[in-house]
């Protein structure tokens, strides 16, 4: 693990439990000033208490819904005002969703919550990020995403089609961002299979979450705070990752037209420039 300039600012999403709290915990020990962001009020509380007990400093927070766009652009509007610079962006937000929810902006909540919010968060801090990791997923095997038509899971719904669809474009993203930013080095990264609170609304999910030989979410933050920490020159940017090594991710997540073609639609759904 290199650390390359001491302490830095690392923003990351989905910061209240899972990997996104042990990664916090993590970079908060290795002397970077850490920034939470979730949905819930109380559990980002406790959350923020966790790192401060580890770290001996209270980390800031930030509430928002990524499944409300609008929470998203406030969001980016108050990070902005608080911080010139975000030397890291851990997009790490994201759910499983066991039925057909469509969000308040329309979107099919899968592909919402785990692509479009974080492609809009970035996109509107673009200026202001050193690099960028995403929480990926080997689901993205069962992806089976269409640029043209985002809602496609909503028919025939299978929670791990949609879950895989939207992880496929996080690889996808991540890869187009290095391609159209060459100033911000950009990754993917699959955690392994995380004991978390995925599923939980879910009781037969919960159990098989708890049988099956599952890694903590220290494990599985490993890679995110290694591809935080690492010099760049020694990675691949756009390159997606497991336990720490450049993999090539199935051909359905590094085709670069596609990945051309998401970035356009994301654009569009979201109201940006393309």
């Amino acid at each position: 693990m290199e650390d390359l300039t001491g302490r830095r600012l690392v923003v990351v999403t989905g910061a209240s439990s899972g990997i996104g709290l042990a990664a916090a915990v993590d970079l908060a020990r290795r002397g970077d000033q850490v920034v939470l962001v979730g949905r819930d009020p109380a559990r980002l509380q406790a959350a923020a208490e966790q790192v401060r007990e580890a770290s001996g400093e209270r980390p800031e927070l930030f509430r928002a819904d990524f499944a409300v766009l609008d929470d998203v652009r406030r969001l980016a509007g108050k990070l902005r005002e608080a911080y010139d610079r975000i030397d890291v962006l851990a997009n790490n937000a994201g759910a499983i969703v066991l039925q057909p929810l469509t969000t308040v902006d329309g979107f099919e909540l899968s592909i919402q919550a785990n692509h479009l919010a974080p492609f809009l968060l970035s996109n509107l801090l673009r200026d202001r990020i050193g690099r960028m990791v995403v929480t990926a997923s080997g689901a993205h095997r069962s992806g089976v995403l269409d640029p043209a038509d985002l809602n496609a899971p909503l028919r025939r719904y299978w929670p791990m089609r949609a879950y895989g669809t939207s992880k496929q474009a996080n690889i996808l993203f991540a890869a187009e961002a290095a391609r159209r930013w060459p100033d911000v080095p950009a990754y993917s990264f699959h955690p392994g299979v995380v004991r978390s609170r995925f599923g939980n609304d879910n009781r037969l999910v919960a159990l098989g979450m708890r049988i099956l030989p599952l890694r903590s979410p220290e494990k599985g933050a490993e890679t995110l705070v290694w591809l935080a920490h690492q010099d760049p020159e020694r990675l691949v940017t756009g390159g997606y990752h497991i336990d720490r090594r450049l993999r090539r991710p199935w051909p359905k997540a590094a085709d670069p037209q596609l990945a051309a073609r998401l970035w356009a639609a994301s654009a569009d759904a979201v109201g940006i420039a393309g």
